[in-house]
């Protein structure tokens, strides 16, 4: 580089584990991230402001907030009225798509992605999606993330003028989530700000049965390590 200002990366934030992972993992190598994150009529809508939180402590160069509302199509448990799952055990989390699938999310969140990367000149794109300890959504695969990152350098200005290449940036992807708690510790994230419940009390606080609950429990007790925003 010509320069010494750090490189440039749009980081997706949730506001969940995997994400503010993903985040922090940006950070140590050095790039200045500009984080994203969705208020797409999602019903955990609280995860909003764990993800302002996250960016906050976690030092991102700048934070925006993409809003549209999914609800529109709905097909999902997290944009409609059906009802979220509980109590599944692993082996019913791991019979096929579950209903908290939203429809085409992660095409619709990798575009937006592109859209900011190409005007903060970023090269990479990080997203915190695992393929390892069970999602079971199709666009958490390495084929897809392979087969996006190839249109992107088809489709943008940057890409067509050898400007820029987007690199899709995975790092989690064939981690457990235990794997993902103790990399969170190890990279100071204060787990305490993030938000993983799909369906949260009126409170906000975890409902503590949604399959996402139930892994996020089961990957801090494999960790060894206290969740804190575990229901005594």
């Amino acid at each position: 580089m010509t320069h010494s200002s750090p490189s440039r990366a749009v980081c997706l934030l949730s506001g969940g584990l995997d994400s503010s992972t993903c985040l922090a993992i940006a950070r140590k190598e050095g790039f200045a991230c500009y984080c994203l994150s969705f208020d797409y009529g999602q019903r955990h809508h609280v995860e909003m402001q764990a993800a302002a939180n996250i960016a906050r402590q976690l030092g991102a160069a700048e934070h925006r907030v993409a809003r549209f509302d999914l609800r529109t199509f709905g097909g999902s448990a997290l944009t409609s009225d059906l009802a979220v799952p509980k109590d599944r055990d692993e082996s019913q989390m791991s019979g096929g798509i579950p209903i908290t699938y939203v429809p085409a999310r992660n095409t619709i969140f990798l575009s937006f992605a592109l859209a900011y990367a190409e005007v903060t000149g970023a090269s990479s794109i990080f997203i915190g999606v695992n393929a390892i300890d069970y999602s079971g959504y199709p666009d958490c695969r390495p084929e897809f993330i392979a087969a996006f990152e190839t249109m992107a350098n088809l489709a943008t200005k940057a890409g067509v003028e050898g400007t820029t290449h987007i690199k899709i940036r995975t790092p989690l992807i064939e981690m457990t989530k235990a794997d993902i708690v103790r990399e969170a510790v190890a990279l100071g994230v204060d787990l305490s700000l993030t938000h993983s419940c799909y369906d949260p009390l009126p409170g906000g606080q975890p409902c503590g049965r949604c399959d996402s609950c139930i892994l996020r429990r089961k990957g801090f007790a494999e960790a060894g390590v206290s969740d804190p925003l575990a229901v005594p």
